[in-house]
């Protein structure tokens, strides 16, 4: 086996290990709140900050599909005036 992929994956299983820790973390810190008001805030305040993260920006994706639109639109004109400069029977 390739030193390389070796390390590549050690470094891979360390990153899942520490996202995981992390994750299962804040999990716990929650369990250990004694008073269910309090509680049950921390959870809702986890599941509002995994939901944002989760979510993909919406205005990134609009704005890349506007901007290709707009370029396919400036190349297809472009070849369009090309195809006009042709001379037909000449």
């Amino acid at each position: 086996m390739d030193s390389n992929a070796v390390r590549y994956s050690f470094v891979a299983l360390l990153a899942l290990t520490i996202s995981a820790t992390s994750a299962s973390a804040l999990e716990q810190n929650c369990r250990l709140i004694q008073a269910k008001p309090e509680r049950e805030t921390c959870y809702k305040q986890q599941e509002v900050e995994l939901a944002a993260k989760r979510k993909p920006a919406p205005t990134t994706q609009d704005s890349n599909t506007l901007d290709t639109l707009r370029q396919m639109r400036q190349e297809d004109d472009a070849v369009y005036r090309s195809i006009n400069n042709i001379c037909r029977g000449c």
